[in-house]
């Protein structure tokens, strides 16, 4: 397992592009963030990936990562699902 900070070393595009359901947008966008106070959730992929790109605080986390698959946020039955392969 590697621990990342994600602000000094954030996920870049391609990771993003790869990882985010355009269907679900807002389950990979944290949305306590205080930069949702004073502007809008994102209404599109691209969006948000431009918004976590700009503000990586921005991103749900934790991210746990294997092969090719990741899960966003903390979610006990999906770290299982993932950790079983």
């Amino acid at each position: 397992m590697e621990e990342r900070d994600i602000n000094r070393q954030p996920p870049d595009r391609a990771f993003l592009e790869r990882h985010i359901d355009a269907d679900h947008v807002l389950d990979f966008v944290s949305r306590r963030s205080p930069v949702f106070k004073t502007r809008p959730l994102p209404a599109s992929k691209r969006e948000a990936i431009a918004l976590m790109l700009e503000q990586p605080n921005l991103i749900r986390r934790p991210i746990l990562v294997r092969g090719t698959r990741a899960v966003f946020g903390f979610d006990e039955e999906r770290y299982r699902e993932l950790a079983r392969g």
